[in-house]
């Protein structure tokens, strides 16, 4: 087996800490961030569609809580290349048992991580560094018609940020606040 790459269950079900092991020496090191047959183990078989990189330039900053809603929904692999992050995803899946609760991992280079997101549930982060620059995997295309979005301060969802909020985006300002009519997605497969 690969011992490049060890993942870790986390404490919402099909959540995933990726722990890399890079190979070091006088040069620098290789570190492996993707290998479809260790990932195809643990249960990602869908292939991925798209990468997208983001620059947070102000510490502070949140950005999301965002979901795609099925059939494209999406299964998302988040790396930080550059500073560190406070990464949240939220369990939407309707039948599940940890419906509307939290989980949250820092990544960072420094920590050779990376956290897998499935399909059901939203996601966002907060920058804790200036310049702090995301590697986005994605198993589904960006798809603007079945975008959904929670409320980063919903008291519902009563998330952690570690740091006071010093930007969001006019959209995610806008996210409404869960209600009792949010009865979560349907797991796509």
């Amino acid at each position: 087996m690969d011992k490049s790459l060890i993942l870790l269950d986390l404490s919402l079900p099909g959540l995933k800490l990726i722990k890399r092991n890079p190979i070091s020496d006088s040069r620098g090191y290789l570190s492996r961030l993707y290998c479809k047959d260790t990932l195809d183990i643990a249960g990602l078989t869908d292939t991925i569609a798209q990468i997208n990189i983001t620059l947070t330039k102000t510490a502070g900053t949140v950005r999301g809580m965002h979901f795609q809603h099925p059939p494209f929904a999406e299964t998302k692999i988040m790396t930080c290349l550059r500073g560190k992050i406070f990464d949240v995803a939220v369990d939407l899946r309707k039948s599940s048992s940890t419906f509307l609760q939290w989980h949250a991992e820092i990544l960072s280079p420094e920590l050779n991580n990376s956290i897998i997101i499935p399909k059901g549930f939203a996601h966002g982060f907060q920058s804790l560094n200036d310049n702090s620059e995301l590697l986005y995997l994605h198993t589904a295309p960006y798809h603007p018609a079945s975008e959904g979005g929670l409320s980063p301060l919903d008291p519902i969802l009563s998330i952690h940020w570690p740091l006071a909020i010093t930007s969001m985006s006019d959209r995610d300002k806008g996210h409404a606040l869960l209600t009792d009519q949010f009865k979560g997605l349907l797991h796509a497969m």
